[in-house]
């Protein structure tokens, strides 16, 4: 599959706000959607983009299929999500 990855600057800060592991956690998960496609990911009902769970986290996205381009845009808790 192989998509590029993109990070907001609204993302990474969410992310550096995470704790090591967690952190490890996302960018994995991230990686691992972006080569393989793998992950559970919904399309947001209501809103532009999507969502990617890791655990309790969840990470907002959206994809331009044209240029194959994951842009993340926010890594929230799930209490804060939604």
């Amino acid at each position: 599959m192989n998509w590029s990855i993109f990070w907001t600057e609204r993302a990474l800060k969410d992310l550096r706000r995470l704790d090591s592991p967690t952190r490890g956690r996302v960018m994995q998960a991230v990686v691992r959607l972006a080569e393989a496609g793998l992950g559970d990911v919904k399309k947001l009902q209501g809103l532009p983009g999507y969502r990617l769970r890791v655990g309790d986290w969840r990470v907002f996205f959206e994809r331009d299929s044209g240029i194959r381009v994951l842009a993340v845009t926010a890594v929230r808790n799930r209490g804060e999500a939604y």
